[in-house]
């Protein structure tokens, strides 16, 4: 248990770190500064909150130290204190800023971390996500969709693939027309993921597949004969995993069925 007068004493020298980090022109320079910074995730509550702010703020200039400082977030993330679990997860995406190397793990992390049960964590993920997705869409859509085709350990694994299939439908889908940039890049790629991910899935999260898929541009009212075959090659090789799927069934639910017979 760490006294008043010794917290008080944390919180002061880490703010001079902070301070001599910013004003410092070459911040690399200043080695034992952010070594103290990430020293302190092992003191008192409220200098852990602190580090939690600058561990992420000035990590891109000491790539010697990147996976000590990672780690040492990684654990205020496995934190008791609510408050610091938060500020820590605040922080995440700021790690991929400007080392776009770290987007998949951070996004893995994210992914697991949808699972948590106080809501203003949740929120907090929520936001994080939206935050890295939005500095790399591509490599953020790979890494979270992989914890819907990469379930090894059923119990934990579902769980999360659970909630990570919850958070694209709710929040990545409806604003598919700011995050797919450029568009037909970006539709491929989701359509590519979605397939993938196709393979061990309910009826209802394979409809759910399908209407967003309708919903692209490439396979609009003006998409070439071949996409439509796409979706309709899409939906026979769902029934070929499933004895009981019934073809004609779901394509007149997503609207395809007489397409079929003109494709």
């Amino acid at each position: 248990m760490t006294d008043s007068s010794d917290e008080a004493k944390q919180i002061e020298k880490l703010y001079e770190f902070g301070e001599r980090l910013n004003e410092a022109k070459d911040k690399s320079q200043n080695v034992k500064d952010y070594e103290g910074v990430i020293d302190a995730t092992k003191t008192s509550l409220k200098a852990k909150q602190l580090a939690a702010q600058l561990i992420p703020r000035f990590f891109k200039f000491f790539p010697n130290l990147s996976s000590r400082a990672l780690n040492a977030h990684f654990d205020l993330i496995e934190e008791e204190d609510l408050a610091v679990r938060v500020q820590a997860i605040r922080g995440l995406p700021l790690f991929c800023k400007d080392t776009k190397e770290y987007i998949s793990k951070i996004v893995d992390i994210l992914g697991q971390l949808l699972t948590a049960d106080e809501i203003v964590e949740r929120d907090a993920v929520h936001k994080a996500l939206m935050s890295v997705l939005r500095q790399d869409v591509k490599e953020s859509l790979t890494a979270l969709f992989k914890h819907i085709w990469n379930v090894e350990e059923p119990s934990q694994d579902d769980t999360i693939r659970d909630k990570v299939l919850c958070f694209i439908r709710d929040k990545v889908f409806p604003l598919k027309a700011e995050l797919l940039r450029p568009q037909e890049e970006m539709e491929r790629h989701i359509t590519d993921l979605i397939k993938k991910s196709l393979g061990d899935v309910t009826g209802a999260e394979f409809r759910m597949f399908m209407d967003f898929l309708k919903s692209l541009s490439i396979f609009g009212e003006k998409a070439p004969t071949e996409r439509l075959k796409e979706l309709i090659g899409i939906i026979e090789g769902q029934a070929d995993l499933d004895a009981q799927f019934d073809v004609s069934a779901c394509l007149l639910n997503v609207g395809l069925e007489s397409s079929l017979y003109d494709a």
